[in-house]
């Protein structure tokens, strides 16, 4: 399983957003994973089995979605940067790390994110 997944739900339409491209950039910009939302908003597995502490960007296509629909926005792209904290206290390094998920609540003219489980 990947350290990183995320979710992005339509609020203005009340149903998951497809199809909506996402990439993921290390601290320096270099592309480590890509993938695109599936059927039910999600991509369950970005990235490697493990990120390294530090800052990681999640870049959300999010245009191409409002255009297919016919709706103009104001973002045509949500770009979220995240920090994978060190492990936490009490696990060792033999411990799997704790899985990170980022869902996107997403309206045209709007965009809320936060830490999910």
């Amino acid at each position: 399983m990947s350290h990183l997944s995320t979710h992005v739900l339509d609020t203005t339409n009340g149903w998951p957003a497809t199809g909506i491209s996402v990439s993921l950039t290390d601290a320096d910009g270099a592309l480590v994973a890509s993938g695109r939302t599936d059927g039910d908003g999600r991509i369950s597995s970005l990235g490697p089995d493990l990120l390294p502490p530090g800052e990681w960007t999640l870049s959300f296509a999010t245009g191409a979605y409002w255009a297919a629909l016919d709706t103009g926005t104001f973002h045509p792209r949500v770009t979220v940067t995240i920090t994978v904290p060190e492990q936490p206290d009490g696990l060792t390094p033999d411990d799997p790390a704790p899985h990170l998920h980022v869902p996107l609540l997403l309206s045209p003219f709007a965009y809320s994110t936060y830490r999910g489980s």
